[in-house]
């Protein structure tokens, strides 16, 4: 089982700091998660600059230029957000028995253990 998903609020734990250009600190939402590469693109981090060549579409409007989108960052450099707590924490599953239409069923569950000083 995962434990960063898609709409996770996460924080970057490693690299260099806001005051030197880097992202260590901040938090943003797990826009995507690219499971084959270990990787997840989180929103306002990592950002990069793309230049794409100069084209024309079929109504003949103009494309290309540089754009700046956020590129992925490794899954072990952010940690899950606590909720309340608002600090990074580590992730834990439990088994709980659920009943759906009168049917129990056994679900791992994702909570976030109790987060003490910062990661």
């Amino acid at each position: 089982m995962a434990n960063i998903k898609k709409g996770d609020l996460v924080q970057v734990i490693t690299g260099a700091k806001p005051e030197r250009g880097g992202d260590r600190g901040k938090q943003g939402k797990v826009l995507e998660v690219l499971t084959e590469r270990n990787r997840v693109i989180v929103e306002g981090v990592n950002y990069v600059t793309k230049h794409s060549r100069v084209g024309q579409t079929q109504r003949g409007t103009k494309t290309g230029g540089i754009e700046t989108l956020e590129a992925p960052i490794h899954i072990s450099n952010v940690a899950l957000v606590d909720p309340e707590t608002k600090k990074p924490t580590r992730v834990g599953h439990r088994v709980e028995e659920r009943t759906k239409d009168g049917v129990k069923r056994t679900v791992r569950v994702r909570y976030a253990k109790k987060s003490g000083k910062d990661l």
